[in-house]
């Protein structure tokens, strides 16, 4: 293989790619990239044998074939580069010669016939959504994703297609995110398939805020899409997710909206003084008025009062404020609206107004 390109089209494609390869591996060849070169385009893979990420560049090839590089020292060299540099790489033996103006690198390569490859499936549902509803879905509700939980399919994202809607769903347990959003097309039959936490990050990653169509191919045990000269194949989470409509509120009959960077910034605030290990902080809704309190064993004490719209009888109710900061940080309007029940049931929290985005958080006792 002897190819030529520059450092400004490389490093895209490897910050697209690179986010793929874990530090620690269970075999030395997942550590590496695989090159390969046909034509006039060359390619780079990276995989952890769970998800595949694979991008097409343009280069000018000299000699075809492929080879593999360990990738954070070929990604390091390549950032190091100054900008605009051009690039050489040619493999002689188990070795690969990177020349860029008077540097010279010489990198250890493995065999590209022994890096793994994840086996295309059989397409069994595929639909369309445009670009940026997608990204919209995935980076609105992946927060409440949880995070090596014995339960591994909360360590997902549940993504549920209607005949007319995708709903992005994330719970960890103790707060939940459902996020809902129209399709291009009709499909033809109801599904719901659960995508592994890091294919949820790196496709949120590859994905741009555009109307430019991207489609999924969904078959029973993996997914694939392509977001331009980048393709992204994952295995999908084997479980059943649980019944999410149980969790979201239905007597929440009480309902509060006040300012959303008013209340960020007082929960910031009163955070500071709360027990480190629990977090919570107790809210005091009355006529007009909210108040946070938290305290910690040191028997410190913070408290602030903020204006809010609220008629209902007095109600109080504990939560975690790094559960709460979590909901705030994700929504984008100025008003947001918080409904509840009493002292011991979930609250609901969304834009005030906006269905599409319903996010539970549960209460605590303090």
């Amino acid at each position: 293989m002897n190819i030529e390109t520059n450092r400004e089209i490389l490093m895209p494609v490897l910050n697209r790619v690179s986010g793929v390869v874990e530090r620690r591996q269970t075999l030395p060849i997942l550590g590496n990239f695989l090159i390969s070169a046909s034509d006039k385009s060359a390619q780079i893979t990276g995989t952890d044998l769970e998800i595949e990420v694979r991008s097409r560049f343009p280069a000018v090839v000299h000699s075809a074939g492929d080879t593999t590089v360990p990738a954070r020292k070929f990604l390091d060299i390549c950032r190091a580069l100054p900008d605009g540099a051009d690039i050489s790489m040619r493999v002689e033996k188990d070795r690969l010669s990177l020349l860029s103006g008077r540097s010279r690198f010489a990198l250890s390569t493995l065999p590209a016939t022994d890096y793994p490859a994840m086996e295309p499936t059989t397409v069994g549902e595929s639909f369309s959504i445009a670009q940026g509803k997608l990204k919209y879905l995935l980076e609105k509700a992946a927060f409440a994703m949880a995070h090596q939980d014995v339960r591994y399919y909360l360590n997902g994202l549940l993504l549920e297609l209607t005949s007319d809607r995708l709903i992005a769903v994330a719970t960890d347990g103790h707060r939940l995110a459902k996020v809902e959003e129209t399709v291009e097309q009709e499909v033809g039959r109801e599904m719901q398939v659960i995508l592994p936490r890091k294919s949820v990050l790196e496709l949120s990653r590859l994905l741009s805020a555009t109307d430019e169509v991207v489609r999924l191919d969904i078959s029973e045990n993996a997914f694939r899409t392509q977001v331009n000269d980048t393709v992204l194949m994952s295995k999908l989470v084997d479980g059943r997710y649980p019944d999410y409509e149980r969790v979201i509120p239905k007597l929440a009959d009480r309902i509060a909206v006040t300012d959303r960077d008013s209340l960020r910034q007082a929960l910031v605030r009163t955070s500071i003084l709360s027990n480190e290990k629990y977090k919570g902080v107790r809210m005091s809704f009355t006529e007009g008025q909210l108040r946070l309190q938290a305290h910690n064993p040191e028997q410190e004490e913070a408290e602030e009062e903020i204006e809010l719209d609220y008629t209902q009888e007095p109600t109080a109710i504990g939560f975690n404020v790094g559960y709460l900061m979590d909901v705030l940080n994700v929504l984008d309007d100025e008003q947001v609206e918080l409904q509840f029940g009493d002292s011991n049931t979930s609250a609901l929290i969304r834009n005030k107004g906006k269905e599409q985005e319903t996010y539970v958080v549960m209460p605590m006792r303090l």
